[in-house]
């Protein structure tokens, strides 16, 4: 399916306060074709949840019921997705050209979840999970290490570098599938 897809279908994931979503929107600002998907507003509209975590104050996704809603858009041939998500270990390898794990130091990913008012254990769990790269490893695990990308997010300016790098892998990705289509 990835040959077949007109455009690239990229995975931008990392730990929650990563950048995931600032990357994601500085990135739809330039790509005018392309779809956005957000994991968790796709599954909090079509209320694809298990069950409230009420000790990390969050809602437990049903993986497969989310996969199936997905799988449409996701397997389209035009292609085209960027798919933003804090996990990658429930999507089938096929679905993505390409994989960017973003990653952020401590003091930096503290004082951007600290923000957003995240509970002492929230917090300690997240910076735990980007102390021991759990969505790398998770992404290692799940896709070929050829198509994953780890991109260093700390400071304003790693996030225009960043999504710089996104867009190149795209435009040349993009344009050498089209010519080789032709």
């Amino acid at each position: 399916m990835a040959n077949m897809r007109r455009y690239a279908n990229i995975l931008i994931t990392g730990t929650p306060g990563t950048g995931k979503t600032s990357i994601c929107e500085k990135l739809l600002s330039s790509l005018h074709n392309y779809q956005y998907i957000n994991v968790g507003e796709f599954a909090a509209e079509r209320q694809l949840y298990i069950e409230y975590d009420h000790q990390l104050e969050c809602h437990v996704l049903d993986e497969d019921a989310v996969v199936e809603q997905m799988r449409p858009i996701m397997e389209d041939d035009q292609g085209g997705i960027i798919v933003d998500f804090h996990g990658c270990d429930l999507f089938p390898e096929e679905w993505f050209d390409q994989v960017f794990v973003l990653r952020t130091s401590n003091t930096p990913l503290f004082d951007r979840l600290s923000d957003r008012g995240y509970s002492q254990k929230k917090l300690d769990t997240n910076v735990e999970s980007e102390i021991f790269q759990v969505i790398l490893d998770e992404a290692k695990q799940t896709f070929d290490e050829d198509i994953i990308v780890e991109l260093n997010n700390d400071e304003p300016a790693d996030l225009d570098a960043n999504v710089n790098h996104i867009l190149d892998y795209i435009e040349c990705r993009n344009n050498r599938h089209y010519d080789g289509l032709r």
